[in-house]
């Protein structure tokens, strides 16, 4: 990812000043009647999902129950995952000075790995920053080089990463790191880059992946406007191919390139980027087109990107190969991940004031290629399946008839709701979440009209200017019924629409204390069917 605000680039801003820069306070000023302590928490935890830190002086927290959050400090972007000895490795980007800030500015790699991608152990720096002249490590791509290509052994980890010595968007160059035991600590392969930068603005995150059918590696490059195509027999010597160019939706990051095979047992390539749509109507999450790769050009289906999500703050996502636990391939189903945040506000939230750390993910899901009655093939959504091992509690509701408003007798901060509302007519119809007792603040999901919507105006939320407090995503009214599930921890609201055709992933600051449900509808009535609320307990891997 850039060292610029996600504004496509317009303000200039440092990302090295940005990441350094304590949001101590941001937060606190949004939420009015909180209990705030007297200096930001700086405790660690063990670093995983549902791991618990200092709470700072007041006693609250909130870090998430069941998503992955960092141990301390800053995170942002995931690093795609790599399956090594019946485990995934997990790199994300880790800056440890994140509230000193100074010369240490920065990121580096931190791992933590697990064996059901919910329940995470922290393993530490992996590759660290300012080790060579280059300064810190940006995001990249880590493979496991099974045949030597590179020569640093049969199974080595090689890591294809952005540096740029003057923080400056012409010397963003890529660079390799090795490992030789396991992924777990890297060594950098000298201080040269093995792809230098042409002379262009933004020229990073490197996506690299094995093209087995001609025998060499393959990487997806962000150049700024375009994904640049290159290829190359060892990893350290890289030679340009083709090109993908997309204009419209800002600066592209972050680029993703697999193959997947659909459900109907066609096979496409997908190609994915992060992109900033906001000025053009859409989302500013994780852009894709499916289509066709010949090892130097993608041919998409359609001009126009479709979004894994719809919500404000699933940004950096990557996808990443899904195994069993002997290590082999679903060829039709991926994996995914994306950094629970936003670059306009990234900075505000109130888990560093009270819990020491600014930095949380999505769950991971599993994503699968389907057709839609058009023939247009997408990419559904669904939690990863391993959640359902982590079930504490189960309340099942059953069919609830809601004309106007019904409150639940349920309260809990950290959940997941599944419902299929039905109606002959309405205008719209869902549920308040992390409801206040006197039912003046809520999270509201659901659908009006024609479109399905997560909004936030209700809480307290890290969007200052109040642009960004409605995520929506097409809906058909005349199907008169919408499966709805919905994941709600501390400081998050994902919601998967009809088995994960659309998502919305949105960042939310609740009260600690409002902790209620109620559904409702709007012009008519409905019933919710089959409504079930799970609640997760996560141990120790």
């Amino acid at each position: 990812m850039r060292r610029i605000s996600g504004r496509s680039g317009s303000n200039g801003i440092s990302r090295r000043s940005l990441v350094a820069a304590s949001a101590a306070g941001a937060a606190g000023a949004l939420l009015p009647g909180m209990a705030r302590p007297a200096a930001a928490a700086t405790g660690q935890s063990s670093g995983a999902s549902g791991s618990s830190a200092s709470s700072g002086a007041s006693g609250v927290s909130y870090r998430a129950e069941y998503h992955f959050t960092v141990p301390d400090q800053w995170k942002n972007d995931p690093q795609r995952p790599i399956w090594i000895n019946g485990e995934y490795h997990y790199y994300y980007l880790y800056n440890p000075d994140y509230t000193t800030g100074g010369t240490t500015a920065g990121t580096a790699w931190r791992l933590a790995t697990s064996t059901d991608l919910v329940s995470f152990t922290d393993r530490g720096i992996a590759v660290p920053k300012d080790t060579t002249p280059n300064g810190d490590v940006w995001s990249g791509s880590a493979v496991v080089d099974t045949e030597n290509t590179a020569g640093f052994g049969a199974g080595a980890v090689i890591v294809l990463v952005t540096m740029s010595p003057d923080d400056n968007a012409y010397t963003q160059a890529q660079y390799l790191y090795y490992s030789t035991d396991g992924g777990r600590t890297f060594t950098p392969h000298g201080a040269d880059p093995v792809l230098p930068n042409p002379g262009v603005r933004d020229f990073r995150d490197p996506k690299v992946i094995r093209d087995e059918q001609r025998g060499r590696w393959v990487m997806a490059l962000a150049e700024n406007n375009k994904v640049g195509f290159y290829h190359s027999p060892d990893l350290k010597s890289w030679t340009y191919a083709g090109g993908f160019i997309k204009d419209g939706i800002g600066v592209l990051e972050c680029p993703d390139l697999f193959r997947i095979t659909a459900e109907d047992g066609t096979r496409r390539w997908v190609l994915g980027v992060s992109a900033n749509g906001k000025a053009s109507g859409l989302p500013n999450t994780y852009a894709y087109w499916t289509g066709a790769f010949d090892g130097a050009t993608f041919t998409p289906d359609a001009p126009d990107p479709q979004w894994l999500d719809h919500g404000w703050d699933w940004y950096a996502a990557v996808t990443f190969d899904k195994r069993d636990r002997h290590g082999t391939l679903d060829p039709h189903t991926r994996y995914a991940i994306g950094w629970l945040n936003n670059w306009d506000y990234a900075n505000t939230t109130p888990t560093l004031d009270h819990d020491g750390f600014n930095g949380t993910d999505s769950v991971v899901r599993e994503i699968t290629l389907k057709r839609a009655p058009d023939g247009t093939r997408y990419l559904a959504s669904r939690p990863v399946r391993a959640l359902d091992a982590h079930v504490s509690r189960t309340v099942r509701l059953g069919d609830l008839r809601v004309d106007g408003h019904r409150a639940l007798g349920y309260t809990g901060t950290a959940y997941e709701l599944t419902t299929e509302i039905t109606w002959d007519r309405l205008t719209g119809a869902g549920l308040q979440l992390r409801r206040s007792s006197d039912g003046a603040r809520h999270v509201d999901a659901g659908i009006y009209g024609d479109y399905a919507f997560v909004n936030r105006r209700g809480v307290a939320n890290p969007d200052t200017s109040g642009r960004w407090q409605e995520s929506r995503s097409p809906f058909d009214p005349a199907a008169r019924t919408v499966r709805l599930r919905i994941l709600v921890d501390r400081t998050s609201v994902e919601m998967f629409v009809d088995d994960g055709r659309y998502t919305h992933s949105t960042e939310v600051f609740p009260d600690p204390a409002d902790t209620g449900i109620a559904l409702f509808t709007l012009d008519g009535g409905a019933v919710f069917r089959n409504t079930v609320i799970r609640e997760f307990a996560l141990t120790a891997p």
